[in-house]
């Protein structure tokens, strides 16, 4: 930061190079060092008062704001971090419900204002019992994760992927109308279906019942998540050729 005046006090702050991350949050390159070049034009002192003993006070409290600004940009690092945490699965790298249910409300008010149709669809994972009792709970927690990554890496960016508890995810199709969604959300099933799990030489396949419903002029996130889920259970009644879920 620099003061100037006649006559006047100089001091440049260093800077440090800056990292930059991409979306995975890895750094991928470092900038030159940028010198700040503040300056501050102090009119309200006359030059002969500007003595060195003054000259040393505004310097004094030029260090104290530069600290305060630190401190500040470090708090609302921590801030971010804990948001980050606070957002994400305990378990898996995708948001929670918690934090699903937010970007709900929002691709919704979206929806309702521009007029584009999202769709939202309910997943519940198959047999997941069944995979516990036979390889453990850790070969559960793993088929989880497994089920997560090939979620993501088989939607948009502008879609939403949120664990919404147990073995059920939620993914906000974004722009999708409701045939579109339904199409991918069978697509998706397709893909659990053809990459099985694979743990110490066992493969462990992985199927899903799901259920779509695409956003309605006046809803809310529970609603929408409700008549999800009802479809995904007529979705499983559907694979297990019985009247009633199991």
């Amino acid at each position: 930061m620099k003061i100037t005046n006649t006559p006047g006090v100089t001091r440049t702050a260093p800077t440090r190079p800056v990292r930059k991350t991409g979306a995975t949050g890895s750094a991928t390159e470092t900038s030159a060092p940028r010198e700040i070049n503040d300056t501050v034009q102090v009119t309200t002192i006359p030059p002969e008062e500007m003595t060195p003993r003054v000259q040393q006070a505004i310097m004094s409290l030029m260090e104290e704001v530069d600290k305060l600004r630190r401190e500040l940009d470090a708090t609302n690092r921590r801030l971010r971090e804990m948001e980050d945490v606070a957002d994400t699965d305990a378990l898996l790298p995708i948001p929670n419900r918690r934090a699903f249910v937010r970007e709900l409300n929002r691709m919704i008010s979206f929806a309702e204002r521009y007029g584009t149709p999202s769709t939202l669809m309910f997943i519940d994972l198959n047999d997941m019992k069944l995979i516990n009792d036979k390889y453990g709970h850790e070969a559960g927690d793993k088929a989880l994760f497994h089920v997560a990554r090939t979620l993501v890496d088989n939607v948009r960016g502008t879609d939403v992927i949120g664990r919404l508890g147990g073995d059920e995810f939620g993914v906000i199709l974004a722009q999708a109308d409701e045939q579109v969604g339904h199409d991918k959300a069978a697509s998706l099933a397709q893909t659990i279906a053809d990459t099985p799990l694979v743990i110490g030489g066992e493969t462990i396949k992985m199927s899903m019942a799901f259920g779509t419903y695409t956003f309605r002029q006046g809803d809310e996130p529970h609603d929408a998540l409700d008549k999800a889920d009802k479809a995904m259970y007529e979705n499983k009644r559907e694979l297990k050729g019985d009247s009633e879920p199991r």
